[in-house]
């Protein structure tokens, strides 16, 4: 399975400039040491009343933030920011955050038609189409320089040339990395994001309870796609951000690129749809497919579908969702929900083996 991203800040970033089109300041992490809330890559909108898209510490140091990026909205002009916490008084900076890290940060206006902003939706709207994308961001050279920058890159954009090459080196490798170019007072540095597309899940089966699936899956801003033959159910209205694609089941496969999906799960609870879906399902590339209903239900239709129930046995998961005592619809749907981030991460599901969130 390709590389996934589960960290969808970006998109949730572009929501919200999209919908306050002002200025405000874009923060991000550039590089980290120690133990620190975030890393490198992370984040962070502030609005010129002080409101905040993301965090880029468990809240303090946001309010500092605040300051610096008031002062990057009223002169336009990007800036560094520092912050070592790693000392045990917090002696120079007085925040007394206790991380023991460091990170430095760059500060830059996205306003309308601004360059980091025009970059960002840059990438939005590639990793949008199912690609990977690259964000750098210049954080050492002379002022002008300083900020971020998209490969592919912004309509009118051009990157140097060494930045544009790593770029490209990025999106190959799927690894993000640093980039140093230049001696002494040209020298610049940069840093690299790799981004994967984020999860994209096919939902065969519109009915009531796919709303609470999709709304959920949707607030981790996955990419939703919702399948119905019924009309009465594909009303694009129930299912907010997501694309709804109406049809027969059997025809799934020759209207739906069934190729951009890392997972899809069956839930029409209509017998003979639920057996036409899995069967589109059983040969196409996608690899997790889960059904919803009991064993029993599920070992009828693999019966049904003859053939196709061999090639689709290993990626099918019936009952789909971890197994929380779900007996709501919301409930079911947060079962189900947990089990697709786990499987988008690698992850087989169950106790969370991260140590507590450093402060």
């Amino acid at each position: 399975m390709p590389a996934l991203r589960l960290d969808t800040s970006l998109e949730m970033l572009l929501e919200r400039l999209s919908a306050v089109n002002a200025p405000a300041a874009l923060a991000t992490i550039v590089a980290t040491a120690g133990s620190t809330y975030r890393k490198a890559g992370a984040r962070m909108l502030i609005e010129a009343d002080g409101q905040l898209t993301g965090l880029l510490s468990g809240g303090c140091l946001e309010q500092d933030l605040r300051e610096h990026a008031l002062a990057v909205l009223a002169t336009g002009a990007a800036r560094i920011v520092e912050y070592d916490m790693r000392g045990e008084d917090d002696l120079v900076f007085g925040i007394g955050a206790g991380c023991e890290g460091a990170m430095r940060i760059v500060v830059e206006a996205a306003a309308p038609g601004s360059a980091p902003l025009a970059a960002l939706r840059a990438a939005g709207a590639t990793l949008a189409a199912g690609r990977a994308a690259a964000l750098a961001v210049v954080h050492a050279g002379p002022g002008a320089e300083l900020g971020t920058s998209s490969w592919p890159a912004a309509a009118g954009s051009a990157p140097p040339r060494e930045l544009a090459e790593s770029c490209a080196a990025v999106l190959a490798t799927e690894s993000s990395q640093h980039l140093r170019w230049g001696r002494d007072s040209s020298a610049r540095e940069a840093w690299i994001q790799y981004l994967a597309p984020s999860p994209h899940v096919l939902v065969c089966g519109a009915g009531p309870d796919a709303e609470p699936l999709v709304a959920q899956l949707r607030a981790l801003r996955f990419a939703v796609t919702v399948a119905d033959h019924r009309p009465a159910y594909g009303d694009a209205r129930r299912f907010p951000g997501a694309t709804v694609s109406l049809g027969t089941a059997a025809a799934l496969a020759t209207r739906l690129d069934l190729g951009r999906y890392f997972a899809a799960v069956v839930m029409s609870h209509h017998l003979q749809s639920d057996a036409a879906y899995l069967e589109a399902l059983a040969t196409s590339p996608i690899g997790h497919v889960g059904l919803l209903g009991p064993r029993p239900r599920r070992e009828r239709l693999m019966a049904q579908i003859g053939p196709a129930a061999r090639a689709l046995a290993p990626r099918l998961r019936g009952p789909v969702g971890l197994d929380i005592g779900a007996v709501t619809p919301e409930g079911i749907a947060l079962a189900i929900t947990a089990e697709l981030h786990a499987l988008a991460a690698g992850r087989p599901g169950g106790p969370s083996a991260h140590p507590a969130t450093p402060a």
